[in-house]
């Protein structure tokens, strides 16, 4: 089952990296790769309930790869780092299949470590579903859960749950509607988002910039009539004083 796994993972390196030309390249150059090979190792003996030696093992992985996975996360298939330094698995994190992070992403916890005795066994840890893409510095915080096939941008800082199928994106973050639903699934580098793809803070900024304008022309009208207006009434004062004084000559 084991080293099953290993080559799915391996097969989903090869899709997903352009820059992969061969099996061998990802086997002795990938740090990815390793990181996922010994994490793989940790959470077997994990299992097995040698605790110690899966905890020892992580830590052999997290100082060759710079890549820290605890052997209690439950990570699925075809599971994939690219480039990958920097990134933290929590214990408790759960993550589909078909997932892809990239370098100096975080998956924690929130929980303050004053409590940490009454912590144990307590889910703290995010939950990614499945063909999930979270880009690169991207800080996922907390037990909530991001849908199936859903993005997080990058940099994003994530602490509430994210809707299958669309991006989050911000700090802190906010849902991002694709256009397309169709295209919600494909993968896409860095979690980049699809072309057209409105992000609702501009949509709001542009709305509020529309309406100030609309405003300020209807004001500028208003004061054009008014000025028109008094130069009516002045005329007319003009006109009454005129007529008042060539009476005054006649009498």
């Amino acid at each position: 089952m084991l080293f099953k796994r290993l080559k799915a993972d391996l097969d989903a390196f090869l899709e997903r990296d352009p820059a992969a030309r061969s099996r061998w390249e990802v086997v002795i150059l990938y740090q990815g790769f390793h990181a996922v090979v010994f994490y793989r190792t940790a959470h077997w003996l994990w299992g097995m309930n040698l605790r110690f030696l899966g905890r020892l093992v992580s830590q052999f992985g997290r100082l060759f790869t710079g890549i820290e996975i605890h052997p209690g996360a439950t990570i699925g298939c075809c599971f994939v780092i690219d480039h990958g330094t920097g990134v933290v698995i929590g214990e408790t994190a759960e993550i589909g299949d078909n997932v892809t992070l990239y370098h100096d992403v975080t998956l924690g916890g929130v929980a303050p470590s004053v409590d940490s005795h009454t912590q144990v066994g307590v889910k703290r840890h995010p939950t990614l579903g499945n063909n999930v893409i979270v880009g690169s510095g991207a800080q996922i915080l907390g037990p909530i859960t991001v849908g199936d096939n859903a993005r997080v941008g990058a940099n994003a800082v994530v602490t509430q749950d994210v809707p299958a199928g669309v991006t989050a994106v911000g700090i802190p973050a906010r849902i991002i509607m694709p256009k397309d639903k169709s295209k919600a699934g494909e993968f896409r580098a860095y979690a980049t988002m699809p072309e057209g793809v409105p992000d609702p803070v501009q949509q709001v900024l542009d709305q509020m910039r529309q309406s100030l304008t609309e405003l300020k022309g209807r004001v500028d009208e208003l004061e054009s009539e008014r000025d028109a207006l008094r130069k009516q009434l002045e005329a007319k004062d003009d006109g009454k004083d005129g007529k008042g004084s060539r009476k005054s000559s006649v009498a």
